[in-house]
């Protein structure tokens, strides 16, 4: 039995599933490209065979120089098929984080540095529809393909196929592109569920923020899990949006999100249940910290302190 060489392996693994993935701009040049016919261009191929066939029985000579001329231009197409895609850059664009459950969405950037514009370009991910940008000469086109999130983490695209019916529909051209980037993806937040008490700390009396006992602050719009005590019943005796009232005064300023204070969940569910307290603490604009076994993010606040967080959650091990 033949032994393949290393150059048909690796012919045959960019076939089948590309080379993997790869950093900084990827560019299709011949090793990259294959085509097929389409089953449209295997139709036409059968319906070319039986006018053959015609002009042979009948000796007809209009019959084999027809035969002959859509055979030569589909011949052509083959070539047009293949120089729509080579020499395409693909490079990785951004991708935002989102929670699980949630649709992840790549950003791929195609740049075409040729002098022809490139036409119908399908990018697909496995499973999913494909989407058909048209690329103008010497111009870059970004291009967001989206993919399902199940479970936290980093999440990859994965393989993109990249492929072109373009001019005839006859021949399929195709390439395998796997750009080196990810998205993270953060746990699903939990249900709403009070904070321990214990881990509040430093209060004080400034009543700017947060919520306390002593001065009222405001209202502000219901959020299941708040004490009917706070409620604002007078808005519902009128039919108005559900409020509750707000404390200024001896209010928790700041406070720690820890693991050890949910010993009854799972551990997926404890994820999601300190996502939740960290959204509820961003929104109430307090200082937090969060612990996690090992490791832990110093209290602080803010967008970029959300961001820590959610991300330590979303790359617990």
């Amino acid at each position: 039995m033949q032994t393949l060489t290393f150059r048909q392996r690796l012919s045959l693994a960019r076939f089948l599933r590309g080379l993997g993935p790869e950093g900084g701009p990827v560019q299709l040049d011949r090793s990259r490209i294959f085509i097929l016919p389409s089953s449209t261009g295997m139709l036409f191929a059968m319906v070319l065979l039986v006018m053959l066939l015609g002009a042979i029985n009948y000796a007809n000579n209009m019959g084999y120089m027809f035969t002959f001329l859509l055979g030569s231009m589909a011949l052509v197409s083959i070539l047009h098929s293949y120089r729509n895609l080579a020499q395409l850059q693909f490079a990785a664009g951004r991708a935002e984080p989102v929670f699980a459950g949630e649709r992840a969405a790549f950003e791929i950037q195609i740049g075409n540095p040729g002098e022809r514009a490139r036409h119908v370009i399908d990018l697909e991910l496995q499973g999913q529809a494909p989407v058909t940008v048209d690329v103008a000469a010497g111009q870059t086109t970004r291009v967001t393909l989206y993919r399902p999130t199940v479970r936290r983490g980093r999440l990859a695209p994965g393989r993109i196929r990249v492929s072109s019916v373009y001019p005839l529909s006859l021949f399929r051209a195709w390439a395998n592109v796997e750009l080196d980037m990810n998205c993270l993806v953060y746990p699903q937040p939990g249900p709403p569920r009070s904070i321990p008490p214990h881990a509040v700390y430093r209060p004080n009396q400034t009543g700017d923020k947060g919520r306390g006992v002593d001065d009222f602050a405001g209202f502000r719009p219901y959020r299941p899990g708040d004490s009917p005590r706070h409620l604002f019943w007078k808005a519902v005796a009128r039919d108005q949006p559900l409020l509750v009232k707000q404390f200024g005064g001896d209010r928790a300023d700041e406070l720690w999100l820890d693991w050890n204070d949910l010993p009854d969940l799972p551990v997926e569910e404890r994820l999601g249940q300190l996502c939740r307290w960290v959204l509820d603490a961003d929104r109430e604009q307090l200082r937090y910290g969060l612990r996690l076994p090992g490791t832990e993010q110093p209290i602080s606040s803010g967008p970029a302190q959300r961001a820590r967080c959610l991300e330590m959650l979303a790359l617990y091990a």
